[in-house]
């Protein structure tokens, strides 16, 4: 079933994933036009996703089942009856792409992982995203983006200073990139199709997501032999380069090289020759002193009146704005990056955007996510079963229909 929009209109997937990083994957492919077969648990009770353990409710549904499974199309599977695995190859036959984010062997031990779906459809690319890859000494471990974020050091450079308790960035880093990844192997290996006939698996982990965060760092690290260290909102190669205070909260600036002088100019033109301040590397090594200059001299405007004058000046800058600030910014708006969909249940919901636009095939958020069985018999019924088919499923607990 073609999707009608986006680069990967035509492209079947069969989403086996859970929690965040494989949701986000087949999200992305989703909004970029995959026809996406999200599976799901039966009975609807023991379904994780539509059953989130969170306090974030709209109407009864899930908030957080809603962001991530718009433009998929749910299909409740129980792998554990024969009908299901029978069921899951009849769809694995006529797809693309198969996503799952389980730790390494469970669907192999059900039998829908890699080596089964290549004996059934030989060109399937079969994702895999999990705590720390499909080899290597943890590949059983089991991990999280708090884990994975520890492990890739990122934690150790994250915080307001060395001494002080290791902080976690408050988003989800290693899930959404472990997720994007993924989205960015499969269509790589779609290609490779494309060209040579062949199916391939695509493997990554939320700790490989974390260690290509370090880019910056490992650089310093491989070239000092030393340890970054934590630096607040500053930058380990500029300054200044963070958020400083201003008459009503904080904005950030950069204002390194060329943009020295001009900042100097707004700010106080006293500094731009400061033997302190009058190189980078001088900068650097005196970051402290100069985050306090900055902070009492900024103090004295607020953010939108810093912002006008450094805009004007064509120097960087912006706010620090809350979640639901963001939500609300004309360029996110203007990006389609905030849009509302009409969900059966919860009415009227806002959710986010395709960060990527296309000029020739659009994607998006098209529709909302799934009620649960919403699609069992349309989908069952593409793979060729009918009504009496469907029902003897049903009836075997391997699927369900809608509530």
């Amino acid at each position: 079933m073609g999707t009608g929009y986006g680069p990967l209109n035509g492209v079947r997937v069969i989403d086996f994933t859970h929690v965040m990083a494989g949701p986000a994957c087949t999200m992305m492919l989703a909004d970029m036009g995959a026809d996406v077969i999200k599976i799901e648990r039966v009975p609807y009770e023991e379904d994780g996703s539509h059953n989130a353990d969170d306090p974030y409710w709209i109407n009864g549904v899930s908030a957080s089942y809603m962001i991530v499974n718009r433009n998929k199309r749910g299909f409740p599977l129980n792998l554990k009856t024969p009908e299901g695995i029978e069921i899951a190859h009849r769809l694995i036959r006529d797809a693309d792409v198969v996503v799952e984010n389980y730790r390494p062997g469970v669907l192999d031990r059900l039998g829908v992982g890699y080596e089964d779906a290549a004996k059934t459809n030989p060109g399937i690319i079969y994702g895999a995203v999990s705590g720390f890859g499909r080899t290597g000494p943890y590949a059983q471990r089991p991990g999280y983006d708090l884990m994975a974020q520890g492990m890739a050091g990122i934690m150790s450079v994250t915080g307001e200073g060395p001494g002080r308790p290791p902080v976690k960035p408050g988003v989800p880093m290693t899930d959404i990139t472990g997720g994007i990844l993924l989205a960015m192997g499969i269509c790589a290996a779609l290609r490779h199709r494309e060209v040579t006939g062949e199916g391939q698996m695509v493997d990554t982990s939320l700790f490989e997501a974390g260690i290509v965060q370090t880019y910056w760092h490992s650089a310093l690290a491989f070239s000092t032999g030393q340890a970054p260290e934590p630096l607040g909102s500053g930058h380990p190669l500029q300054a200044p380069y963070q958020a400083i205070r201003t008459k009503d909260g904080h904005i950030t600036v950069s204002a390194g090289g060329w943009m020295w002088g001009k900042f100097c100019e707004l700010v106080d033109p006293c500094l731009e020759h400061d033997p302190r301040f009058d190189t980078n590397e001088k900068r650097m090594e005196n970051v402290k002193e100069l985050e306090a200059i900055l902070n009492e001299r900024m103090a004295v405007k607020t953010t939108a009146e810093w912002i006008a004058e450094l805009e004007a000046s064509g120097m960087p800058s912006g706010p620090i704005n809350t979640i639901p600030q963001m939500h609300q910014d004309p360029q996110a708006l203007a990006r389609d990056m905030v849009v509302t969909q009409n969900h059966p249940i919860a009415g009227e919901v806002k959710t986010l955007g395709l960060p990527v636009k296309f000029s020739k095939t659009p994607g998006g958020p098209k529709r909302p996510s799934t009620v649960y069985g919403q699609y069992t018999r349309e989908i069952l019924g593409e793979a060729g079963y009918v009504d009496t088919d469907i029902d003897r499923f049903i009836a075997a607990g391997a699927t369900a229909d809608s509530m």
